[in-house]
């Protein structure tokens, strides 16, 4: 009889898992799921991210029943669990799916010398991108730092086909399945019920709605604040809940070709930090501006939604509120943070980890890093106008109206800019004054950044 254990990690589903249907060719399966310790002392300081995780690990363990095995769970090392419940089982191969982290690769590593030594054999699968993140080079063998080349490649890469779920699974009596009391007791204190729920059920529900409503107008309205126009699968993306080749593939034959490009883009991101797994917490190359400012107060009106720029603190509260962040103003804050006050991109990483739901080690820094000016961005001095962007995509402050309550009854033709009310109406809003004013702030940063270039212009030159 051949057993075979199957290391859940970023792969929370049953539909088109290679990993889990691969073990499905064994005798019997056993599907497992660490709760490391390392990571939850990170989680949990993430309410959003646990509840989610959890309800994840609840209906994965209810799909895998269904099919006649149940989800073991177990805390510790998960190197060194996996190794020692295969000995306990008696498995001979290992499957799981490979992920990009720095923290996620080392984890491979270990496992792998770890198999090895124990004489077990080990099968890493591909299933947490569209593409696998090492599949594509350029010309000179490296990896993309620039998306469109990678985008051209991208589209005409061979998929693999999209796997059915293992209509059943036998298991192995006995197996001890449940050790969550580790999650449970984090989970004491979680922030409130947030819209994005976790698991798969939820997912596929979610994703044949998305192809209903979302799809035929996703191009034209995705960046529309207040439409309600994005997939919101994005936490779902994150754990697994949803297979991204299963996505893309829905999208492409729905002719939704924008969500097919910021599948691209999830891909790119993935791709860049397999190769340089630093990109969280590294500059992928000097900051446009140098010298991070450090200001305590202004960093704590950022994150309380409390700037004065009503678009800002819109985003900030909906991601105090939902664990989740429309795209479009992610952009907005976090342009406003780096090029604004001049912040550490890092700082803004490490808040938006904290309380998204779906804030992955790739996707998180590798977008920070494109807007600060520090990663991919071929415009690192690129600066966006808050106003700007509210006039084109809350042109109506609906999306202000909803998250900002104290603003909901002024005008549209100044709901955008109320320090332009006179004072007396200002102080019955009880909204906060502008931190800084755009256009000097703006400025100073264009000043910072001629600076820097001349500096790298003079230390080329001196070369």
């Amino acid at each position: 009889m051949t057993v075979a254990l199957v290391l859940f990690n970023r792969d929370l589903r049953v539909h088109d898992n290679p990993a889990l249907v691969a073990a499905s060719t064994a005798d019997t399966v056993v599907p497992l799921f660490v709760l490391d310790p390392a990571i939850l002392a990170t989680t949990a300081r993430s309410p959003n991210r646990l509840r989610f995780l959890r309800e994840c690990l609840d209906d994965l363990d209810a799909s895998l029943r269904r099919r006649g095995v149940v989800l073991v769970v177990r805390s510790g090392d998960p190197v060194e669990e996996t190794l020692r419940l295969a000995v306990e089982t008696g498995a001979t191969c290992i499957h799981t799916s490979r992920d990009v982290s720095a923290t996620a690769q080392r984890r491979e590593w270990a496992l792998a010398g770890a198999c090895a030594r124990a004489r077990v054999e080990l099968a890493v699968h591909d299933g947490v991108t569209v593409v696998p993140p090492d599949a594509l080079s350029t010309t000179s063998g490296g990896h993309y730092r620039v998306f469109t080349p990678y985008l051209r490649v991208w589209e005409s890469s061979p998929r693999r086909a999209v796997l059915d779920p293992p209509a059943k699974l036998a298991a192995i009596p006995g197996v001890s399945a449940h050790r969550l009391a580790d999650l449970d007791e984090l989970a004491t204190g979680m922030l409130s019920p947030a819209p994005l729920r976790g698991g798969e059920s939820v997912a596929r529900a979610q994703l044949a709605t998305v192809a209903q409503d979302v799809f035929p107008r996703y191009a034209d309205a995705r960046d529309m604040l207040a439409a309600d126009a994005t997939s919101k699968l994005s936490g779902a993306l994150h754990f697994g809940c949803l297979s991204p080749l299963e996505l893309e593939q829905a999208a492409r034959s729905a002719g939704c070709e924008e969500l097919v490009r910021q599948l691209a883009w999830r891909d790119f991101h993935h791709q860049l930090t397999f190769a340089v797994p630093t990109v969280s917490t590294a500059d992928l190359r000097p900051a446009p501006a140098p010298e991070w400012r450090t200001d305590a107060a202004e960093l704590d009106a950022w994150t309380a939604g409390a700037t004065g720029y009503p678009i800002v603190d819109a985003g900030m509260r909906q991601l105090l509120e939902e664990g989740w962040m429309h795209g479009r103003a992610r952009m907005v804050v976090a342009t406003f943070l780096t090029k604004h006050l001049g912040h550490d991109w890092r700082e803004g990483a490490q808040h938006f980890a904290r309380l998204l739901v779906d804030a992955d080690v790739a996707n998180n820094a590798a977008n920070w890093q494109w807007v600060a000016g520090t990663g991919c961005d071929t415009r690192p001095g690129r600066i966006l106008n808050p106003l700007r962007q509210a006039e084109r995509f809350d042109r109506d402050g609906d999306y202000v109206r909803r998250y900002v309550p104290e603003l909901a009854g002024l005008d549209r033709r100044v709901i955008q800019t109320p320090w332009l009310l006179p004072a007396e109406e200002r102080r019955l809003l009880e909204y906060p004054e502008r931190i800084v004013d755009h256009e000097a702030a703006a400025e100073a940063f264009r000043l910072r950044y001629a600076h820097a270039r001349q500096q790298g212009q003079s230390t080329r030159r001196g070369a």
